[in-house]
């Protein structure tokens, strides 16, 4: 799916305590790929510990514009996620936000 018309950008926070990946990663992290001109994720992974969450997340960020959407965004991880990393979910969602304004800024 990488073209010209996509990016790679990746947002992170820090774990809480307690966590399982906490024990494989001192970070969350969110990756996505995402459509340049109107921020769209086309593609989303995190570094939660098991597949089935980092499926959710997937599927709960795939289609989500970063230009227009943060606040979509966290109202359903706070609505739909109830796991110990939501902080870290809703941090890592705001950096990659950041990230997707620093690369317009920049081009």
């Amino acid at each position: 799916m990488a073209n010209e018309h996509t990016c790679f950008i990746a947002g992170h926070a820090n774990l809480p305590q307690g966590m399982a990946a906490k024990s494989v990663f001192d970070t969350l992290t969110i990756t996505a790929e995402v459509d340049r001109k109107h921020g769209v994720i086309l593609e989303a992974s995190c570094t939660l510990a098991t597949d089935h969450g980092r499926q959710y997340i997937h599927d709960l960020l795939k289609g989500i514009s970063l230009k227009t959407g943060l606040a979509e965004a966290e109202a359903l991880i706070r609505r739909q996620y109830k796991g110990k990393a939501t902080s870290a979910l809703l941090a890592a969602v705001h950096d990659l936000h950041r990230q997707y304004e620093s690369m317009q800024e920049g081009e």
